[in-house]
């Protein structure tokens, strides 16, 4: 095409497509450029406005790691992340909410009733749930995948003084579909905001905080697996999230228990001498229809 122009080179782009190629990628390639190319004309970008943005991503490119995921981050705080979650949620199951950059893969195995804290300070958590389908039937042999950041706000991929696996533990429920675990009171914390994605932030005026949450990853065959977060209503960035992850739904309450009452067969039992948190909060999984 010789006679390319401002208002004509999204059509040109298109029809440089191959006929043969994969029908949901020449959807996808397609709308992703006219959005591009109207961006580009809407804005009237300039060159210096368009390296700038080459820079951003040149710049998350450049300190990309196995342990920090600066895509992923930015595909977060510019709330990407949770509309491709809202867009394939179920209004009969639990809502899904964002991985995070900091998810670790291959988690040791954790009993139902065990212990997450360890040494670790802060207020005992005693976190337990149904794990079931849309009908309310428990859902057995369950598998939950559960992460979240040490006391000090730092997720165990970003502390060296953490091990590996440290607040990570994974889950098989028994036929009742139950999970029970103890951990310490989770944190609000910032998101890494010395990159790129801070720059953004900085940019927008706009704080790098999360609330404080509990993440899971929930499987079972037959089911749509979940990722998702729970949040305390208590908690000061609850409206704030700077990722956009809270859902109604996903809010639940601390209740605060005397020792006595920590219940028997846990891996803390008889070991609490505090008062203790105590949340339960069941997880609704939908079929998995594809």
């Amino acid at each position: 095409m010789r006679n390319v122009t401002k208002d004509n080179i999204t059509d040109v782009f298109k029809s440089y497509m191959s006929a043969d190629m994969d029908p949901r990628t020449r959807e996808i390639m397609g709308s992703l450029v006219q959005h591009l190319h109207d961006f580009a004309r809407e804005t009237k970008l300039t060159h210096d406005e368009w390296r700038q943005g080459i820079a951003f991503l040149e710049g998350c490119a450049a300190i990309e790691t196995e342990d920090r995921h600066e895509f992923v981050l930015a595909s977060d705080v510019l709330g990407l992340s949770s509309l491709v979650d809202m867009l394939h949620s179920r209004d009969d199951a639990t809502s899904s909410s964002v991985l995070g950059p900091f998810h670790v893969s291959g988690a040791p195995p954790l009993a139902v009733g065990g212990d997450m804290k360890r040494h670790f300070g802060g207020p005992v958590l005693l976190a337990e749930g149904v794990i079931r389908d849309t009908e309310g039937n428990p859902i057995p042999n369950a598998v939950i995948d559960i992460w979240q950041t040490a006391p000090n706000g730092l997720y165990a991929s970003q502390d060296e003084d953490q091990d590996t696996f440290s607040f990570h533990g994974l889950m098989t429920v028994g036929a009742d579909g139950r999970y029970a675990f103890t951990t310490v009171k989770p944190v609000e914390y910032t998101v890494p905001s010395d990159g790129p994605v801070g720059a953004i932030l900085n940019a927008c005026g706009r704080h790098p905080w999360r609330p404080s949450h509990l993440h899971y990853i929930v499987t079972a065959p037959g089911y749509r697996s979940l990722v998702t977060e729970v949040f305390p209503d208590d908690d000061q960035y609850l409206d704030q999230d700077t990722v956009f992850g809270v859902r109604e739904d996903l809010v639940m309450s601390y209740e605060t228990k005397p020792a006595s009452a920590f219940p028997a067969g846990l891996e803390l039992s008889g070991k609490v001498v505090d008062p203790f948190l105590y949340v339960s909060f069941d997880v609704t999984l939908a079929p998995d229809d594809t």
